[in-house]
């Protein structure tokens, strides 16, 4: 009735998936994204064209996305 491929897993750190490719790539993506989360936490963003500086989380992460499209838009590390 089912296929062993058919079949999801439960692997280290609660990750389901079907196969141990899949959950490694599951498991290397969701530690790049909390390792972003807290690397955002540490940023601050200047924006020569608004002449603003950025510290919210939610917006610094929003011009991270954005940062290829825009000029003049640096980050910076919170000291």
């Amino acid at each position: 009735m089912w296929r062993e491929e058919n079949i999801w897993h439960n692997y280290v750190k609660n990750i389901i998936a079907a196969d141990r490719k899949s959950a490694f790539f599951l498991a290397t993506y969701l530690q790049l994204n909390n390792m972003n989360k807290n690397y955002v936490a540490s940023l601050e963003v200047i924006d020569l064209q608004r002449y603003k500086v950025i510290k919210k989380k939610n917006k610094v992460r929003a011009a991270l996305n954005d940062a290829v499209n825009t000029p003049f838009v640096f980050f910076v590390g919170k000291n």
